[in-house]
């Protein structure tokens, strides 16, 4: 990544920022003059991350965060401690995520990928903007993934407690993620925050580590089709700070450029419904 000075003074938060797509992508925001704000789950991991910041980029991290964010409880501590410690917040980067073989359930009842891979996006986000709206323009930007292509979301079984299947799981925890970039995109129209959504690929990342079984199958994946994850970290990168997407808001973007989603990913309706769910397990208002 070109290293540049377009960023200077803008706060940026990204979750996941621990390692893969989210380290590389505060790296990049942080080479551009970026105050970034780590949050990672682990705090050895996190201090580890600031290093490497602080010694390829020059400066340390604005701050290093630790979450839980698969629980709701943990998401609404992590936002409580980003208000009380930043006067606004320029960009907002939704990265966290995980792959879960079996299926299991947080300490709210809800089943983890559900919840990490989106009810985190969800509820952290509604929980920052208002510092979103401090900043002059702010921008949103969620991590999802083109798995989303082969969602079969059941709205009356959204935890898949009826036949657990990992991929799937993955899979319409990511067409949540797009519904969700597109409903907060109509919901801010004509205020200064965008909202948008990229795949980075398939990259060589920690997706899947907790589980040993496929953790062989993934990295020979990875080996023979992925790519690093500071390639994969160009994209949200690019819509974290490029004038180009200023104004554009409510896309999806592969390698920098916009491509449409899914045919199903474009369904308003179904998106304010799993809006209306979100906020009811959230607390959302």
């Amino acid at each position: 990544m070109d290293a540049g000075h377009q960023m200077d003074g803008k706060i940026c938060l990204i979750t996941g920022a621990t390692s893969g797509v989210g380290l590389f992508t505060a790296l990049g925001l942080a080479q551009r003059g970026a105050e970034v704000v780590l949050v990672g789950r682990r705090l050895d991991r996190a201090e580890a991350a600031a290093e490497l910041l602080e010694a390829r980029a020059g400066k340390p991290p604005r701050d290093v965060l630790t979450a839980d964010l698969s629980s709701l409880d943990g998401v609404r501590a992590l936002a409580d401690q980003v208000r009380r410690r930043l006067p606004r917040l320029d960009v907002l980067v939704n990265n966290a995520g995980g792959f879960f073989l079996w299926r299991e359930e947080t300490v709210d009842g809800l089943e983890r990928t559900f919840a990490l891979n989106h009810l985190s996006y969800f509820l952290l986000t509604n929980l920052l903007l208002d510092l979103l709206g401090s900043a002059p323009r702010s921008r949103i930007v969620s991590v999802a993934s083109d798995s989303h292509r082969s969602a079969r979301i059941h709205f009356d079984d959204l935890q898949l407690r009826r036949g657990y299947n990992p991929w799937r799981a993955y899979a319409n925890s990511k067409l949540g993620n797009i519904w969700f970039t597109y409903e907060l995109a109509r919901r801010l129209s004509g205020k200064r925050i965008t909202v948008n959504a990229l795949t980075p690929g398939m990259v060589a990342t920690n997706l899947g580590k907790q589980n040993l079984l496929i953790r062989p199958v993934l990295s020979l994946g990875y080996a023979l089709l992925g790519k690093p994850p500071v390639q994969g970290a160009e994209t949200p990168v690019y819509l974290a700070s490029s004038p180009e997407v200023e104004e554009v808001s409510g896309r999806y973007f592969v390698d920098k450029a916009q491509v449409p989603s899914s045919r199903h990913s474009y369904d308003e309706a179904a998106a304010r419904r799993m809006w209306e769910l979100s906020a009811g397990l959230a607390g959302v208002g």
